[in-house]
């Protein structure tokens, strides 16, 4: 309907009508999604997905966001991607990570029915300080889907390889990392190692840690493992006190990958160089930025 059709069917002026959709759409109530095919896009996505050898890229068109994490359409494009995955039924357990994006995604997903999937999330998030975690996905994701959704109830890091193992041997804390371990299908974001990186300033990883990571020269990181810009794991004695899958259980895995922005083109094309990436969900800008990089590098 257009807005003046709304608006005589509510009995309200056309203004009125405007401002009851714009604060509709401003507080969550309206979600739009954008469907449309865009030969540019298209042609990015089959170029990034032969180049680096990819099983699907999914590029979605610039929406000129004024800002360095175009989180509006990666949320969108995260979304699309999360929604055609339940509805397709293909995978009864799904993995997945958290952070900005991945929280945006599912904030942008309208409600789905599940029906035999289940969720579990693939990395430790407790945090150091003991306070809210503002991105985390599993619960919203729960609540979006009325599906069953596990999470592991650690940090992210043990501080040692023998805490680790004693951390998962609590009652009930092995069932579900096993279950992570398992996921047929991980869907995660991938995290740089600059000051604003989300395991930084969320205190998941100490200064110790931190440390180990920037001798190592890594650029990217994947649910605690850390690659440099070769693509090669780094900082491996930190990935191994991490609470989430090895990379052996990643290898076993289809991994689909949602990322964007000016900070995140170096550390997305370390994970397409990696190799462990089966898709990759991104924008337009950031698209065209992973090829220039790559042919310059």
């Amino acid at each position: 309907m257009t807005q003046g059709q709304i608006a005589k069917r509510l009995g309200v002026t056309s203004i009125k009508a405007h401002r009851l959709i714009a604060r509709a759409n401003r507080d969550g109530l309206v979600r739009v999604f954008v469907d449309a095919e865009v030969a540019e896009c298209l042609e990015l996505e089959e170029t990034i997905r032969q180049r680096f050898g990819l099983e699907f890229c999914s590029v979605a068109p610039d929406l000129g966001e004024e800002t360095a994490l175009p989180l509006r359409v990666l949320g969108i494009a995260g979304a699309n991607f999360l929604k055609n995955e339940i509805e397709r039924g293909e995978h009864a357990l799904i993995g997945v990570g958290h952070g900005r994006t991945l929280a945006a995604a599912v904030d942008a997903m309208p409600a789905v029915a599940t029906g035999r999937t289940r969720f579990v999330s693939v990395l430790g998030g407790f945090t150091r300080r003991f306070a809210a975690n503002p991105y985390d996905v599993i619960h919203r994701l729960a609540e979006k889907t009325g599906a069953e959704a596990f999470q592991i109830p650690l940090p992210t890091f043990a501080n040692t390889a023998e805490d680790k193992a004693v951390l998962l041997s609590q009652p009930g804390v092995g069932e579900v990392f096993d279950l992570a371990c398992s996921a047929p299908l991980v869907f995660a974001g991938i995290g740089d190692v600059t000051e604003d990186a989300f395991l930084f300033t969320a205190s998941l990883v100490g200064s110790d840690e931190i440390g180990e990571i920037r001798a190592g020269k890594a650029v990217g990181e994947l649910l605690g493992h850390y690659f440099n810009a070769e693509g090669q794991p780094v900082a491996e004695a930190v990935s191994a006190r991490a609470l989430s899958p090895t990379l052996d259980h990643l290898r076993a895995s289809r991994v689909v990958a949602l990322a964007g922005g000016a900070d995140k083109v170096s550390p997305i094309l370390a994970l397409l160089r990696s190799g462990f990436l089966d898709g990759l969900v991104t924008d337009e800008v950031t698209a065209r930025a992973i090829l220039a990089e790559n042919a310059a590098g």
